[in-house]
C-alpha cells in the first residue's frame, strides 16, 4: 500500500460545515482508507491506499459520508505522499528568502487545472507569484503589497475557474518530516 495526502478546501476541524477530527478519520476509513490520519486542523489527511485512482475514490466516497454528517461540500484534492516529501527535501524556495515573501505556498487543485498552468506567472497586483508547476502541487511566493497578503487561492481560482487549496510551506515541511522514509 502507498501513502497518499488528501488537501480538503476550507475545512477548519470542528468548525461549522468542517468535520471534526474523528469524523474526518472515520469517513475515510469507512470509505475504504488504511488508516487515516488527519495532520493538524487544517483538513490534511494521510491514508494508505492501492493506487491514486482508489484514494481519489475513496475521497469522494467519504465526500458524500462527511456531506449527510457535517454539511461538508468542499473539493479535496489527493496525491501520493511521496513525492511531496522528496519534494521538500529538495528545499525549492532556498535562496528566495531575500525577495521580500509574506509566505511560500503550495497549491493542490484537478489534474487537468494543473496541466493549464505554466510558472512563472504573476498576479495582476505582484502579491502571488507562481514559481514552479508540477504535475502535482503549484508552488508560489505571496507578498505583502500595500495593505493586503497575496493568497494563490483566490488568484488562482479566479484564473483558472475552478476550486484549489493552499497549504503554507510550514505546514508541507511538518508533514514530509513526520513521514519521511
Amino acid at each position: 500500500m502507498t501513502l497518499y495526502a488528501t488537501f480538503y478546501r476550507n475545512v477548519n476541524l470542528g468548525q461549522p460545515r468542517s468535520p471534526t477530527r474523528s469524523q474526518l478519520e472515520d469517513s475515510l476509513a469507512a470509505a475504504g482508507a488504511g488508516a487515516p490520519q488527519s495532520f493538524q486542523t487544517n483538513g490534511t489527511v494521510v491514508f494508505a491506499a492501492e493506487s491514486l485512482t482508489v484514494a481519489r475514490e475513496v475521497v469522494e466516497r467519504a465526500g458524500r459520508i462527511m456531506a449527510g454528517t457535517c454539511g461538508l461540500k468542499e473539493p479535496a484534492f489527493t496525491i501520493e505522499l511521496e513525492p511531496l516529501v522528496a519534494m521538500a527535501e529538495e528545499k525549492p524556495f532556498a535562496g528566495r528568502e531575500d525577495e521580500n515573501p509574506h509566505e511560500f505556498n503550495a497549491t493542490f487543485m484537478s489534474d487537468e487545472s494543473l496541466a493549464r498552468l505554466q510558472a512563472p506567472l504573476i498576479s495582476p497586483r505582484g502579491d502571488v507569484e507562481v514559481i514552479r508547476v508540477t504535475p502535482f502541487v503549484v508552488l508560489s511566493m505571496g507578498r505583502r503589497v500595500g495593505a493586503g497578503l497575496g493568497n494563490p487561492t483566490p488568484f488562482l481560482e479566479k484564473l483558472l475557474g475552478a476550486p484549489a487549496t493552499t497549504r503554507g510551506w510550514g505546514t508541507i515541511e511538518r508533514l514530509a518530516r513526520k513521514y519521511k522514509g
